[in-house]
């Protein structure tokens, strides 16, 4: 990597999955939106065909005359390849395949066990995490043999799971994990500001500073700010003016949308917690099922979707005909801020920036009431080489406690799959609190079936 004093040049990116045609296509028009940086992207997938059309519509985006930041966009056949001498590696993949991802979703409502997302804990996001390790196992042994150094960027759920693969096989890794869904509840927050405070201009969701503590995807705020004002007050009589009814900008969106709720669950947390939960509704309802997933017409009180999987296949159509069009010159590829965060890390830590944003990271005494070493989401300060996690504080005991069962789980799950134990990923399964309520000889029998239709990881296994 050469260096000027005011611009990077010949950064080199090696993107894991890099056939996504959802978060790819994000990093590769953030980054030629970014005047100060430029290099190469290696696009490694197990779809080779998928990298290569991304590495047409990559090039593409970064030969427009708007683009400021010039990069070369390249696929290759190998993850050696792809990773040797990266100075950042993204990660972005599907664990699997749909049809797995049927069974983590679909499976268990036969048994009466409903998921909204299925892809982080629940059965589904168990049994997703079993096969997703091996495949997070090679990337560890190829990072620690191709770029000890680079800047590993997870993307890809199970977060904790995943993270915590990384960092068991490779302890000194630099990795960390990002998610947007505390943004979603920063822009909420604007929403209570302009409400209560009547600010009319638009807000941006980086107005509002917030402390995050919690694991991915149940995550929390025991802090909230937008100027001088202390917005937990205001967020107080916002939840109880919107509780019954729920919030939408546009009203009546949950319905038609599968990934839209009315944050009626995070109203609910609120008041049960006196924390302001900083996810998504499918994603939180999950980590307290026996709540707001005991049956379907639960879920619809709470305003909020099951998402089911023929939809993401269906969805998955209409984007590989979109590539091809993108790729062919049918339709023009838009140039747009995605609004994620990548980009801005790596140039805060390439010491171009200071950025303080969440990630996830091990905890080594950030969230002192929850385990070390367990995989949990803090802010954290990006800087030149650095990611360092910022001190939290303490969960309230009761939240602590909900989420110590989910990570007594998750490293359970990761335990098995490297120590190939599947008594203990069973363990795991049969102790989440969406599957404990069914017979054992049931809750048994859902995961042979499952552990049935994850046929990869089996073969992991040698069974």
């Amino acid at each position: 990597m050469n260096t000027t004093s005011e611009q990077q040049k010949q950064i080199n990116i090696a993107y894991i999955g890099g056939g996504s045609r959802g978060w790819a296509w994000r990093l590769m028009t953030d980054l030629a939106l970014e005047k100060d940086l430029s290099g190469t992207v290696r696009l490694y997938d197990i779809d080779f065909e998928a990298a290569k059309t991304n590495e047409v519509i990559g090039n593409k985006l970064s030969n427009k005359p708007e683009a400021v930041g010039k990069w070369q966009h390249v696929a290759v056949k190998s993850l050696d390849e792809a990773l040797y001498g990266a100075d950042f590696v993204i990660i972005s993949i599907l664990p699997g395949t749909f049809e797995e991802m049927y069974s983590d979703v679909h499976a268990p409502e036969k048994y009466g066990i409903y998921q909204s997302v299925g892809d982080t804990t629940g059965p589904g996001g168990l049994i997703r995490g079993l096969r997703t390790v091996p495949m997070y196992v090679e990337f560890a042994e190829a990072i620690k043999r191709n770029c000890p150094d680079a800047w590993v960027i997870n993307y890809t759920n199970p977060m904790a799971i995943c993270l915590k693969a990384l960092y068991e096989v490779f302890p000194k890794i630099k990795a960390f994990g990002c998610c947007h869904e505390v943004f979603g509840t920063q822009k909420l927050l604007t929403e209570v500001v302009k409400e209560f405070l009547g600010e009319e201009r638009e807000i941006s969701r980086r107005e509002i500073k917030v402390n995050v503590l919690g694991i991915n995807h149940f995550t929390w705020f025991d802090k909230a700010s937008y100027k001088t004002h202390d917005l937990f007050s205001l967020y107080k009589e916002f939840v109880n003016k919107y509780y019954e009814e729920g919030f939408e900008k546009t009203k009546g969106l949950w319905e038609k949308d599968y990934f839209a709720s009315a944050n009626r669950v995070k109203f609910d947390l609120f008041k049960r917690f006196g924390l302001i939960a900083a996810a998504g509704d499918r994603h939180l309802a999950e980590f307290v099922p026996y709540i707001y997933l005991t049956d379907k017409e639960t879920v619809y009180k709470w305003k909020f979707n099951l998402t089911p999987v023929e939809w993401r296949i269906k969805h998955r159509e209409e984007l590989i005909k979109l590539s091809k069009e993108y790729a062919s010159d049918q339709k023009e590829v838009p140039l747009n801020p995605s609004g994620e965060e990548g980009v801005m890390q790596m140039k805060a830590i390439l010491g171009l920036d200071t950025l303080v944003t969440n990630v996830n990271l091990p905890n080594m005494g950030q969230i002192p009431n929850l385990p070390i070493g367990a995989i949990v989401e803090t802010n954290a300060v990006f800087t030149h080489d650095d990611v360092r996690p910022v001190y939290a504080g303490k969960l309230p005991s009761d939240l602590a406690s909900i989420m110590i069962r989910h990570i007594s789980n998750q490293e359970l799950i990761v335990k098995a799959a490297l120590e190939k134990d599947l008594n203990l990923a069973k363990r795991a399964f049969l102790n989440d609190p969406a599957v404990e309520r069914l017979p054992q000889s049931k809750a048994e029998q859902l995961f042979d079936e499952m552990i049935n239709n994850t046929k990869k990881y089996l073969a992991y296994l040698g069974l």
